[in-house]
C-alpha cells in the first residue's frame, strides 16, 4: 500500500480558516465529517504516513477516495455545520450512538384540549413536554400518584375524558381521586390549564416557589381558623415533599445542570448523564457510542453535547463534563443560541459536583462493561454468532473451536504474533498463545511461520479428546488443549495475508480446517480463491464475534511486544557497569526501546534523573559497540 494517498491535496491548497471537512468513498457516500479551526492543520493529520496513523484512522483515510471542504466565518458556524451534516448523512465513521430506549419518560400532552399526564417510552407525541427518563415504570407511576395530590391535572384516557365531557358523568379515575381533570367535573378547562402550568414549572425545577406558597396559604388558613383548607394545603405540601425526598439533595438548591460522567475503551464507550434540577437528580439517561476512530477525551465530549442539545430544548445553564472539549467557547455559544440564554461548560474539579462526577463515571464505566459482556453472556446471541459464520463461509461445520493470529512489530523489528481461541464463542484464555519471529521478510511471511509452527502441533490422534485423562502428568495434560484441531483460522488482514495462511494449511496437509481473513477498511472477511470478499451486516452477530477475535488478537500480540520490548532493552542494560534496576527502569520509562537510547547523545542521556556524564557516556559507548559488533 502506497505511504501517499492519491487524493491528498497539494500543498498550501487547503485553507488555514475554520471550517467542515468531509471524506467520501469512491461512490460518493460521506464517510467521516469533523470540524476544525484551522483546516490546514487539522487535515494534515490524515495525510501523514499510513504507518503512524491510528489502525482505525488509516482504515478510514484508504477507505475514502476525496476529501472536501466547506469555510466559514466563525468556530461557531463549523460547529453548526458539522452538526447538521452529521444528522443529514449518518457517516460510518463519525461516533455511533445508541440511546438506552429501556428507561420510561413521563410527558405531559400539552397539545390536547385539557393535557394529561401519562407514562411512555414513546419520545413523538405531538406538542408534549417530557420529564425523564426514569430508572423504572413503577418510579414513574409512583411519582406521579404523589404529584397529582399536589397539582390534580388529568390522567384518564382520551377516551375516557370524551365520554365524559359528552354524558356530564366523571371518568372512573376522576371518581376515586386519581384524575384531577375538567373530566371529573372538579375544575374548568382554563383551571386545569393552570394547574398543568404548575405541575410543569414544579417538574421543571420550581419546587422551593410551590414549596414556600403552600406553606404560607397552610398557615393563612390555619390563622383564618379555615381548618380544611389548611389540611388540604398540608396534604399538598406532605406530597411535594415526598416527591422531593426522592430525589437526593446533591448540589446547592438553584443549581441547575447537567453532568456527564464518560467511560471509554479502544473501541466503545459509554455516558452516563444526571439531569440536575434545583439541586436535584431529577433524572438518569444512558448512552452507548462505537467509536469508529480513534478520538481524544475532548472530541468525545464534543460530540456527546452535540448528540444531546441537538434535538433538546432543555439546555441547562451549565453543563459539567469530565475533561474540556478545545471548541469550549464555540460550543458554549451555540448553546447559547438555542437556549436564549448563557450555559457555561465546566469540569468538575472538587466537592460535590466532583463527588456526582465519579459516581457517574462509575455508573458509566458498569454500563460499558453491561454493553460489552451482554452479547458475550447471551447463549442465543453465540449460537446465532457461530451459525451465521458457519453459512458466510460455507463450512460443514459450525466453528465451535475458533483460533485468531495477528503480527506485531515496531518498525519491521521485534517481531511477534498472538494465538488467541474462542471456544463455543467465549475466550479460552488460559489457551492463548504467543510467538517469537527471529527472521522474516514481511507480515505475510512471518504469518505463514506461525501457522506452520501451530499447525505441527495438531495432533490427529488426540485432536477429539474432550476430556484429559484423570491422573496424566502436568505436561502431558496440557498437550492435547494445543492438540485440538481448530475448525476455523482467522488471520488479521486481507488477501495477502490469508494466501499466505492458506500456503501453511496446504504444506501441512490440513484440509479440514476452514479460514478467513479480516481486512480493516470495511471489516470485510475474504476467504482464500475469492475475488471478492464476503460482506456481513454491521449488526450481524458473526461479525461481532470476528471482531472481538480479530482485536483481542491484537491486544494480545501487542502486550507480548512490548513485554519483550522491556525485556531486551533490560537485558541490554544490564551489562553497563553502574546501572541498576531503579536507573534501568528511569531510562526505559525516558526513552521507550533500545532504538531510542542508541540514537541518544549523552547530553540527551543526562536528561534522565540519577544518570550523570560519565555514566552516560558509558551507556552511549556500550550501545555504539553492540552497534558495531558482527551478528553472530
Amino acid at each position: 500500500m502506497a505511504d501517499v494517498l492519491p487524493y491528498k491535496p497539494r500543498t498550501g491548497e487547503i485553507p488555514t480558516d475554520p471550517g467542515v471537512y468531509r471524506f467520501r468513498d469512491a461512490e460518493g457516500r460521506v464517510l467521516y465529517v469533523g470540524k476544525a479551526k484551522n483546516l490546514r492543520q487539522r487535515l494534515s493529520n490524515y495525510f501523514a504516513p499510513l504507518r503512524t496513523l491510528h489502525e482505525r484512522t488509516r482504515r478510514m483515510v484508504t477507505t475514502a477516495a476525496s476529501v472536501e471542504w466547506t469555510v466559514v466565518a466563525t468556530d461557531v458556524d463549523s460547529l453548526q455545520l458539522e452538526y447538521m451534516w452529521i444528522k443529514e448523512f449518518d457517516p460510518p465513521f463519525n461516533v455511533r450512538y445508541k440511546d438506552d430506549k429501556s428507561y420510561p419518560f413521563m410527558a405531559v400532552t400539552l397539545a390536547d384540549e385539557a393535557p394529561r399526564v401519562l407514562v411512555t417510552r414513546n419520545r413523538k407525541i405531538p406538542g408534549a413536554r417530557y420529564f425523564g427518563p426514569y430508572p423504572k415504570v413503577w418510579a414513574v407511576h409512583e411519582t406521579i400518584d404523589l404529584m397529582i395530590k399536589a397539582f390534580p391535572i388529568r390522567t384518564c384516557s382520551d377516551a375516557s375524558y370524551r365520554r365524559a365531557m359528552q354524558t356530564g358523568r366523571p371518568c372512573f379515575p376522576g371518581q376515586i381521586g386519581k384524575c384531577g381533570g375538567p373530566c371529573s367535573m372538579t375544575c374548568t378547562i382554563e383551571e386545569h390549564r393552570a394547574q398543568v402550568q404548575d405541575f410543569i414549572a414544579f417538574m421543571a425545577g420550581g419546587d422551593e416557589r410551590f414549596t414556600r406558597d403552600l406553606t404560607r396559604r397552610m398557615q393563612a388558613a390555619s390563622a383564618a381558623m379555615d381548618y380544611e383548607s389548611a389540611a388540604m394545603y398540608r396534604d399538598k405540601l406532605s406530597a411535594i415533599e415526598a416527591v422531593l425526598g426522592k430525589s437526593a439533595l446533591v448540589l446547592p438548591s438553584d443549581e441547575d445542570a447537567d453532568l456527564f460522567g464518560i467511560a471509554e475503551d479502544e473501541l466503545s464507550a459509554a455516558v452516563h448523564h444526571f439531569v440536575i434540577r434545583g439541586g436535584r437528580v431529577r433524572s438518569v439517561r444512558s448512552l452507548t457510542l462505537d467509536k469508529e476512530l480513534d478520538i481524544s477525551g475532548g472530541e468525545l465530549v464534543d460530540q456527546v453535547l452535540q448528540r444531546v442539545y441537538g434535538d433538546s430544548g432543555d439546555i441547562p445553564r451549565r453543563v459539567l463534563v469530565p475533561v474540556l472539549p478545545d471548541d469550549a467557547p464555540e460550543l458554549e455559544q451555540w448553546l447559547r443560541g438555542r437556549r436564549g440564554r448563557k450555559v457555561e461548560i465546566a469540569v468538575a474539579q472538587r466537592g460535590q459536583r466532583a463527588e456526582l462526577m465519579r459516581t457517574a463515571t462509575l455508573n458509566a464505566q458498569q454500563a460499558l462493561l453491561r454493553h460489552k459482556t451482554r452479547r458475550t453472556s447471551d447463549y442465543v446471541a453465540r449460537t446465532q454468532a457461530l451459525t451465521d459464520l458457519q453459512e458466510a463461509l460455507g463450512m460443514s461445520e459450525a466453528p465451535l473451536r475458533i483460533e485468531c493470529f495477528d503480527i506485531s512489530h515496531l518498525s519491521g523489528t521485534n517481531v511477534v504474533a498472538s494465538m488467541v481461541v474462542f471456544e463455543d464463542g467465549l475466550p479460552r484464555k488460559d489457551q492463548y498463545r504467543s510467538f517469537n519471529i527471529a527472521e522474516t521478510t514481511d507480515d505475510t511471511d512471518s504469518m505463514y511461520q506461525v501457522l506452520m509452527r501451530r499447525l505441527a502441533r495438531v495432533d490427529p490422534a488426540r485432536e477429539d479428546d474432550v476430556e484429559e485423562e484423570e491422573g496424566a502428568p502436568t505436561a502431558m495434560a496440557r498437550r492435547p488443549r494445543f492438540a485440538y484441531r481448530p475448525q476455523l483460522l482467522i488471520v488479521d488482514g486481507g488477501q495477502p495475508q490469508v494466501q499466505a495462511a492458506a500456503r501453511a494449511l496446504r504444506d501441512s496437509g490440513r484440509t479440514d480446517i476452514a479460514l478467513c481473513g479480516i481486512a480493516k477498511r470495511l471489516e470485510e472477511i475474504w476467504v482464500p480463491d475469492d475475488d471478492f470478499p464476503v460482506i456481513l451486516p454491521r449488526t450481524s452477530e458473526a461479525l461481532y464475534l470476528v471482531q472481538r477475535l480479530r482485536d483481542e488478537a491484537h491486544r494480545f500480540a501487542i502486550t507480548h511486544q512490548r513485554r519483550r520490548r522491556r525485556r531486551d532493552i533490560s537485558t541490554v542494560l544490564s551489562e553497563v557497569p553502574g546501572l541498576g534496576d531503579a536507573r534501568i527502569k528511569a531510562l526505559l520509562k525516558h526513552f521507550g526501546s533500545v532504538t531510542a537510547l542508541r540514537a541518544a547523545a549523552p547530553d540527551q542521556i543526562c536528561e534522565v534523573s540519577g544518570i550523570g556524564p560519565v555514566l552516560a557516556e558509558s551507556i552511549h559507548e556500550h550501545l555504539a559497540g553492540q552497534r558495531s559488533a558482527p551478528s553472530r
